[in-house]
């Protein structure tokens, strides 16, 4: 069944754990007279864009590494580069357990890494060390990194119990989703494939409810890994960034879904769609048209479910938007 719905001799063999749709969304959806204009300008002044930090870090050697972002909590990434130098073979990043290497950035000048901080990251102090290959030989420079807590909000939502407890018929094809998920996540790409600074994928109305916790039927289910847009029915959705189609098909909870790999192991992810506009393999362009609003899926209103993942680990699509790759 698996390779029925994904070939699998045309992906990597190494997979991570998948947590970018382990929450969808499911609010009571108000329905709002288009407003984009109000919607970015309300947006762009807002406190969900803020300046960014950058560190840098000096090597034995005199390699500059810069450690770029907003802050050290879950759901947030830490962007690693190294820019103009050419004598370096390749570059790694080991952090909380996972290995990162280092890829070609747009233009080809330098390399880059992101580190995603997961939705459940408990706070303390991490090692991140940094390792450097030139033709000498190897060379490597420690950071110690202070992730600190994070708080979310609980939302209470009623659904029809085939989502909450789903009927043995479904549980197959659930586990199958659940890896080709993982398979995909685990895909990286070391080339850099978007285009500058990200944008929203639609101009409904934002709630910014990552990582809020779900009580599903009174029972604790989830946390919501992405954050919801909601709008009208077959309102367009468009790429929040360039890169290449990797999954555009429907899914049990989610519904129809399209994940877009932007490359070196950051994917963003689009839900519940009526209808999708891209397959499997195509290449998109940062504001392409590739679905329509929809409910399909674990859905109780036309809206967007947006989430972004890196490696497997849930990063605030809002967080994302602050950064520019160029």
């Amino acid at each position: 069944m698996l390779k029925k719905l994904f070939p699998i001799d045309s992906l990597p063999s190494y997979v991570v754990f998948p947590k970018v749709l382990s929450g969808m969304a499911l609010l009571p959806i108000r329905f709002l007279t288009p407003f984009p204009l109000l919607f970015f300008l309300a947006f762009f002044t807002s406190p969900y864009l803020r300046a960014l930090e950058v560190e840098k870090i000096t090597t034995p050697s005199g390699v500059i590494v810069e450690l770029t972002y907003k802050a050290f909590q879950p759901g947030e990434i830490i962007v690693v580069s190294i820019k103009n130098d050419s004598a370096i073979k390749s570059a790694q990043v080991w952090f909380l357990k996972g290995k990162y290497f280092l890829g070609r950035n747009q233009s080809n000048t330098g390399l880059l890494a992101f580190i995603g901080l997961n939705l459940d990251l408990e706070p303390g102090l991490c090692t991140m060390k940094i390792f450097i290959e030139k033709a000498k030989g190897w060379e490597s420079v420690e950071k110690q990194i202070q992730v600190i807590a994070r708080e979310f909000p609980i939302k209470r939502l009623w659904v029809p119990e085939k989502y909450i407890k789903p009927p043995p018929e479904f549980r197959d094809r659930i586990r199958v989703e659940a890896e080709i998920l993982s398979i995909i996540y685990g895909t990286e790409t070391d080339q850099w494939l978007g285009e500058g600074q990200f944008i929203l994928p639609s101009s409904g109305e934002l709630y910014p409810n990552f990582g809020q916790r779900r009580i599903y039927n009174n029972e604790i289910h989830s946390l919501h890994s992405g954050v919801d847009i909601s709008e009208t029915w077959g309102a367009p959705v468009i790429a929040s960034n360039s890169g290449r189609v990797v999954l555009a098909d429907n899914l049990y909870f989610a519904g129809n879904t399209v994940v877009i790999d932007h490359g070196i192991g950051l994917f963003t992810v689009y839900c519940h769609f009526s209808r999708m506009k891209v397959k499997r393999g195509e290449m998109v362009k940062k504001g392409q048209i590739i679905g329509s609003i929809g409910a399909t899926g674990r859905a109780m209103g036309p809206h967007l479910h947006w989430a972004v993942s890196i490696f497997g680990k849930s990063i605030d699509p809002l967080s994302l938007l602050n950064f520019n790759f160029d």
